[in-house]
């Protein structure tokens, strides 16, 4: 057995990213340093259970809804058979006083029976009608509890850790399996303040790959709304202080599987600052020239 949560190591590596100024004076693109990252699916299983089968092996490629682990099921569809045996008592008992029931609604509308007799038989009846539908609804929940136990992939990817054997006991919420989903990867890094307003969602930007000479292309997909501090160990000393903002690169098709965890470069080009800025002057100058259309 192994620990397999990674996120807080991880955590720990993108927040380490380093970003450096390329060239002197105003900068035309600005270099990152990230993680490359994947979706990772972690798998838990429902209840406290022994593991009985694992038909596929780690680093094996899976599809969705592919089966990767299965639990014991004895004592849950043992569970299952008493459930639809109470079922069928409850059915046998709705029978017999519906039958009553309808005796005793006969008897009362020729005026033999009394009203209390045929209340008695209408509260029997809605009882064993409430009954029926408890069984029922135990019987649905012991089929879901047993399909639980049949643990599959909720993606398409390859399987990447299966931290139990067969005949180990898994424990309730315990991740059982961990998928790597086989959407595109992307790198997270860390965005200095200065750069934010130069910088477009779906910009394009090149992205290197530790041991891979291959450039790839990728796209500016998300920029964190909330700046954060950058640790101390981040950036140097001088920007130790300043703000950063979370950034995720996509990759665009890059056509191989890249594991997660390996060290990346982004390059992304900025927009001219005296572009910005002349941007920036430009919608001060229409806002004042149209207030109403401001206002509006």
């Amino acid at each position: 057995m192994f620990k397999i949560n990674q996120s807080k190591g991880a955590y720990l590596l993108l927040l380490a990213t380093v970003a450096l100024m390329i060239g002197c004076g105003v900068e035309n693109e600005l270099e990152l340093a990230g993680i490359l990252e994947r979706r990772t699916l972690e798998i838990s299983a429902p209840i406290s259970e022994i593991i009985v089968d694992l038909p596929v092996q780690v680093g094996e490629q899976v599809k969705k809804d592919t089966v990767i682990v299965q639990l014991d099921t004895e004592v849950v569809a043992a569970e299952l058979k008493a459930h639809e045996a109470a079922h069928s008592a409850a059915n046998a008992l709705l029978k017999e006083a519906k039958g009553e029931f309808s005796r005793q609604d006969r008897l009362r509308r020729a005026k033999i029976a009394t009203t209390q007799a045929y209340d008695k038989a209408k509260r029997k009846r809605d009882e064993a009608i409430s009954l029926v539908a408890e069984k029922e609804a135990r019987i649905a929940q012991g089929r879901k509890r047993l399909n639980d136990l049949t643990i599959r992939s909720r993606a398409s990817g390859f399987l990447d850790q299966l931290p139990y054997e067969v005949g180990e006991r898994a424990p309730a919420g315990g991740v059982v399996a961990v998928v790597i989903s086989d959407e595109a990867p992307w790198i997270r890094v860390w965005l200095p303040t200065r750069a934010v307003a130069r910088i477009r969602l779906g910009q394009e930007a090149k992205v290197k790959v530790a041991g891979i000479k291959t450039w790839f292309k990728g796209k500016v997909e998300h920029v964190s709304r909330k700046p954060g501090f950058t640790p101390h160990y981040a950036l140097t000393e001088r920007e130790t202080a300043h703000l950063v903002y979370e950034t995720r690169i996509r990759l665009i098709d890059p056509k191989r599987d890249l594991p997660p965890g390996i060290p990346a470069r982004v390059i992304l080009p900025l927009d001219k600052a005296g572009e910005v800025a002349d941007k920036s002057q430009k919608d001060v100058e229409n806002d004042r020239n149209n207030p109403d259309k401001k206002d509006g």
